[in-house]
């Protein structure tokens, strides 16, 4: 069982998204005026069937995606996923198939490893990288880490998912992050794997970071978030404290439907 430490209930409201508005590749509405906070100190997790604005939800949020309308804030500043926002703000992110989304496939382990900081110090100096520090930090993090892999020079995508996962998390969790944005992190991975990066993100989290967690598994939800939400056509429909939840009721507003009328009412946050 992961252990959760306790934070104050006014703890900062990190993340802020105000009526969230985008595209889905179809050219129909992906997110329809979404709306949600995340505080310091505690993990969210988004709920839902496949195919209701998750996937564009997470590239709206790290800049992959265009925003038609509305407004996301991280720490009071407007944030629209750039690379020095990232920095600034200190903003990290674990998308689905790391692989694809947040590495260079054919690059090596070290310099996917470095691809945040290789052109800041101690990494870099008039302009340049500085290879041997470069390739002793991806080292400690190889190490750390328990990442598997034939060698720090060896290109990222000969590792495994789980692998992958580890090194992209390694980089992602250097430094203080205030904010984690999450999706499927465990999707595929062994137990040993997914016990890792739960542990990880657990431990950011009692850290004081904000996490935003989208998962299509219910149970690594309810194992590691302190609030779930649903998210259906788009909007959130339904929010419980995760210690509350009652699966039945969140499984109803997954497919769409109301629930039990005397279950946990939705919050106002959610219903405007």
């Amino acid at each position: 069982m992961l252990e959760k430490t306790t934070q104050p209930l006014d703890a900062e409201v990190t993340l802020v998204v105000d009526d969230l508005t985008v595209m889905g590749d179809r050219g129909d509405l992906a997110l329809n005026g979404l709306t949600l906070q995340v505080r310091a100190g505690e993990i969210l997790g988004i709920a839902g069937v496949s195919g209701n604005g998750q996937k564009e939800l997470m590239q709206a949020l790290t800049g992959q995606r265009a925003r038609l309308g509305g407004d996301v804030t991280v720490r009071g500043e407007p944030y629209a996923g750039k690379r020095q926002q990232n920095r600034v703000l200190q903003v990290r992110s674990l998308p689905e198939e790391p692989l694809i989304n947040a590495c260079v496939p054919d690059m090596s382990v070290s310099e996917n490893m470095a691809l945040r900081l290789f052109d800041e110090a101690p990494l870099a100096q008039a302009g340049f990288v500085r290879w041997p520090r470069l390739r002793a930090m991806a080292q400690r993090w190889v190490d750390e880490y328990r990442v598997k892999t034939p060698g720090i020079d060896a290109p990222i995508r000969a590792l495994s998912g789980g692998n992958v996962q580890r090194a992209v998390l390694a980089r992602e969790l250097a430094g203080e992050a205030k904010l984690l944005l999450v999706s499927n992190p465990t999707f595929g991975l062994d137990f040993a794997a997914t016990a890792e990066i739960h542990a990880r993100l657990v431990a950011a989290r009692n850290r004081g970071a904000a996490v935003l967690l989208i998962s299509e598994d219910l149970d690594e939800l309810m194992q590691l978030a302190d609030r779930v939400a649903v998210i259906s056509g788009g909007q959130l429909v339904f929010e419980t404290p995760a210690d509350r939840a009652d699966r039945k009721l969140l499984g109803a507003h997954m497919a769409g439907g109301h629930g039990n009328e005397t279950a946990e009412p939705q919050t106002e946050e959610i219903v405007q």
